[in-house]
């Protein structure tokens, strides 16, 4: 053989090795993806997967029959096919705070793409690493601890009676219309000093109704769609924005005696160095989401409030059965309804305070944090998050493959009845027990803010408003339901009749109405 051929044939051998190798590589990869512990569950209909089932509208108090088909059947975390990707869903607190913890390291915000074609690639709601943490930074600073105290909460209160006061007693009204209305006048003040009532105010609170109707449609861009619509409002939305942008640069802030610098436009173009289209991003997605959680928030304190026979059992559980005659217990509970909030009034009228109610006043309100806890706990306003695995993942023996899609469930957790008794039942009182093992292990597992790098801005904001307005209504008002209604999940949370109630004056010796009995007299009380 000559040296050529030697040298062919080594070359020849050579390369069979090295596809050999590949072939082998390759196969070991492939086996070793193969090996992969995926949780259990199904991908359901191609294309479509189980999206249509898992979005079915149910009580908003349960977790629905898909999610509890697929806990029963395959445990807590289980895979799926959502939104046209593949899925793992977490009813798992454990892994739930796991991946908010995470966010940014092993996991993104990851929401469809026609939440940012309407909300606007800028939102905070999908923007994710350094421009989330900047524009979270702009929202916590002008939400801040000391702007709460000092500016934000008389205005709360300001906005939350102009609402209450116009109501009339008797005439059947919607509630959850009336919380939007308190919601939106104190955001759009706040954000860029819209008076409430004013035309280009109540014009603005048109357009944001459509814009609403179209974020939580089906994203179908083609004319007489409501998704279609909303785009349309959120061009009209944002000329009214850049109006206003453009009348700060003409007056150079100053008009209307300096108030315009305090709000959060003026803050935003004096202390950050944002371009156009992120101010008008910006301010939409605050206004979103400042105004739609918090509105149905009180909605649903509302109607919970409305209808507690459980708490009204409680509490006549706690007066020791003084009596089994109705108009003597309507007469005990009364005397518990004095406690906390007819309490700050009192103790304000005999200080000769007249001011309205300040930040102590609001700490005192502590049953009212309960009530709080327990509305955003049952009535889960923030169901679930959209997040998507950024690296291969495992967790308790399961794996979550890379680029897959993530869904930790809010609402699975918080209506889990190893963590909670009697999940779906309203009992503001279960948390009187937080600071011993049972309290401590749900507080540990309630996340109606979410959690992590991503934890809401206006938490805090959320509750003040809650309180307040629950305040100012409870020393005010009884209420029922003019007719029935009840939340439901589409997964978004609403009241399909606007939650229609009737209203009566309380007296303003003994806070009730005579021989009439509403959860007022009950949330208020302090048995403990």
């Amino acid at each position: 053989m000559s040296g050529v051929e030697e040298l062919l044939t080594s070359l020849t051998l050579a390369l069979v090795a090295i596809c050999l190798y590949l072939r082998l590589v390759k196969w070991k990869r492939k086996k070793k993806k193969k090996k992969k512990n995926l949780p259990p569950g199904c991908g359901g209909w191609p294309f479509l997967g189980e999206t249509l089932a898992y979005l079915k509208p149910h009580s908003a108090t349960s977790i629905g029959q898909f999610m509890e088909h697929h806990i029963s059947r395959f445990g807590k975390i289980y895979r799926s096919n959502l939104f046209g990707e593949p899925t793992i869903v977490s009813a798992d607190p454990g892994l739930n705070r796991f991946i908010l913890q995470n966010e940014g390291r092993l996991f993104e915000c990851s929401y469809p793409r026609s939440i940012g074609g309407i909300l606007g690639k800028w939102s905070m709601l999908v923007l994710v690493g350094d421009m989330h943490r900047d524009m979270r930074m702009i929202s916590l600073n002008f939400m801040s601890s000391t702007r709460l105290r000092t500016r934000l909460l008389p205005e709360v209160e300001h906005h939350a009676l102009l609402v209450l006061r116009s109501w009339e007693e008797g005439s059947p009204f919607l509630a959850q219309e009336e919380a939007k209305k308190f919601t939106f006048n104190l955001m759009a003040k706040h954000i860029m000093s819209m008076e409430p009532g004013k035309p280009e105010t109540e014009k603005l609170k048109r357009e944001y109704v459509t814009f609403m109707k179209g974020v939580v449609s089906a994203p179908l861009n083609f004319p007489g769609t409501a998704y279609w619509k909303a785009l349309k409002s959120r061009s009209s939305i944002l000329k009214v924005i850049e109006r206003k942008i453009e009348e700060r640069f003409q007056t150079g802030g100053n008009e209307g005696g300096g108030t315009q610098e305090d709000d959060l436009l003026g803050w935003v173009l004096k202390q950050s160095n944002l371009s156009m289209e992120q101010i008008l991003d910006l301010v939409l997605s605050l206004l979103f989401a400042g105004h739609e959680t918090s509105s149905v928030s009180i909605a649903l304190a509302i109607y919970f409030l409305a209808g507690c026979p459980e708490a009204v059992r409680e509490l006549k559980k706690h007066v020791r059965n003084h009596t089994d005659d109705e108009a003597m217990q309507f007469h005990v509970l009364n005397e518990w309804f004095q406690a906390e909030h007819l309490q700050i009034v009192r103790s304000k009228k005999q200080r000769g305070d007249q001011a309205g109610l300040n930040w102590e006043d609001y700490r005192q309100m502590e049953f009212t944090q309960f009530v709080i806890s327990e509305t955003l706990r049952l009535g889960n306003v923030v169901r679930f998050v959209h997040r998507k695995a950024l690296r291969d993942v495992r967790y308790k023996g399961y794996d979550i493959p890379s680029g897959w899609k993530v869904l930790p469930v809010f609402a699975a957790v918080h209506l889990d009845p190893s963590l909670y008794g009697d999940p779906q039942q309203f009992n503001p009182w279960r948390w009187q027990q937080k600071g011993c093992s049972g309290g401590a292990t749900m507080g540990s597992n309630y996340m109606p803010f979410g959690g992590g790098p991503r934890l809401c801005a206006g938490s805090e904001l959320a509750k003040v408003e809650m309180a307040i307005f629950l305040h100012h209504l409870m020393l005010s008002y009884g209420w029922e339901l003019a007719e029935p209604d009840q939340p439901l999940a589409f997964p978004f949370v609403d009241f399909p009749k606007g939650l229609p109630i009737r209203t009566f004056h309380l007296s303003p010796v003994c806070g009730v109405r005579k021989l009439s009995l509403c959860c007022v007299c009950v949330v208020t009380s302090k048995w403990a």
